[in-house]
């Protein structure tokens, strides 16, 4: 019998989940732009469905409810049995923007936000350099300190080893950062017809996915500010809603900076994702509002924590989605105070640059 190959036609096997996956990346996208109204999206899914046909007769959208509940994404316990998101359901979101986002981003050189400083650090480099007093002794490299012995003492019976012969491969120091994400909440995020919160809410479970994954030892904390400033959990992002609101940016820079201070890491950031001017004030117990150009009073005090916040080492980075040339004025001026960053961002460019920042400003200092 000739040796030899033998080539048959091949069949790729089905994956059997193959209908619940795809129609669950549609359900987590629906449950994103409804603010977590499951049943909403539910009736956003029959909608697409009879318009573009996403089920078939051997599994319909009957069968993929049954399985969102069966695998523990929402459940039917709720008031007046409502559905709503499960813990595992909310962490599927957090997953699914960071891969839309992120995971689409070009590989570059290695990651983990080392800092620019060598020593005593946590992740061996492949540098190597003589050894000084302090290294580990886990650091000395022995075939290339004996080999270096070798050479300045030459070959003989008698061999000793000095300190000018040991090598030792270099360490990077490990950085620890502290960022606080501000997104602006404001009615304007939806004016115009086009929506701002949903991609901003994307990026903001991105990056909480990636910096509990990535960099698990980080602080990340999220406010959102409308009229005030308040803090919410990685939990409620899905959920998070554009209210009646003006825009306090004093309030949330005020709030940031106060979770800040508490935070005992060298390297301290600010994000603030909006797309409009400050409007507010908050004097007491009354608002002071002005959505009428540039209001002198809001802007002289969002410019001085600006200031306050770049002599006490906080870089902002603004990451304004807004192209009118009367704000980016103002973003400009903010940013020039501050010593920071400013970007004029697509809704669609928001994310790279969120990622890019994170890992820049995470690595100034140490």
């Amino acid at each position: 019998m000739a040796a030899g190959y033998r080539f048959t036609n091949f069949v790729p096997e089905e994956p059997q989940d193959k209908g619940f996956e795809s129609l669950l990346k549609i359900f987590l996208q629906l449950i994103t732009l409804t603010a977590g109204d499951v049943a909403e999206a539910m009736s956003w899914m029959s909608e697409l469905d009879k318009r573009y046909k996403l089920t078939d007769d051997s599994y319909g959208l009957g069968d993929f409810f049954e399985d969102l509940k069966k695998k523990g994404y929402i459940d039917d316990k709720g008031p007046d049995g409502q559905f709503k998101l499960q813990a595992k359901g909310e962490q599927q979101i957090r997953k699914s923007a960071l891969e839309e986002i992120f995971g689409k981003l070009k590989k570059g050189g290695r990651g983990n936000h080392t800092t620019p400083k060598t020593g005593i650090g946590d992740e061996p480099s492949a540098d190597r350099r003589e050894f000084r007093f302090g290294d580990a002794p886990e650091q000395i490299e022995l075939t290339e300190s004996i080999r270096n012995a070798q050479i300045h003492h030459g070959l003989s019976e008698d061999f000793f080893l000095t300190e000018r012969d040991l090598e030792v491969t270099e360490r990077e120091h490990k950085s620890l950062t502290s960022t606080v994400l501000m997104i602006d909440i404001s009615h304007s995020m939806i004016l115009y017809g086009e929506d701002r919160i949903t991609p901003a809410k994307k990026v903001a479970m991105a990056l909480a996915e990636l910096v509990k994954l990535k960099y698990p030892k980080d602080n990340l904390d999220i406010i959102v500010f409308g009229n005030d400033a308040w803090q919410i959990s990685v939990k409620d992002l899905p959920y998070l809603m554009v209210g009646p609101y003006h825009t306090n940016t004093v309030a949330g820079l005020e709030l940031a900076m106060d979770l800040l201070r508490r935070r005992k890491t060298a390297n301290k950031q600010i994000f603030m994702i909006t797309d409009g001017k400050p409007t507010c004030l908050k004097e007491g117990l009354k608002y002071y509002k002005n959505s009428f150009g540039l209001d002198r009073k809001v802007v002289n005090k969002t410019l001085n924590l600006a200031a306050q916040c770049r002599r006490l080492g906080i870089p902002i980075t603004t990451f304004m989605i807004a192209s009118d040339p009367y704000l980016q004025q103002f973003v400009e001026e903010f940013t020039q105070v501050n010593n920071g960053q400013a970007y004029y961002s697509s809704l669609q460019g928001l994310g790279n640059l969120v990622f890019r920042d994170y890992g820049r400003n995470r690595k100034k200092r140490l």
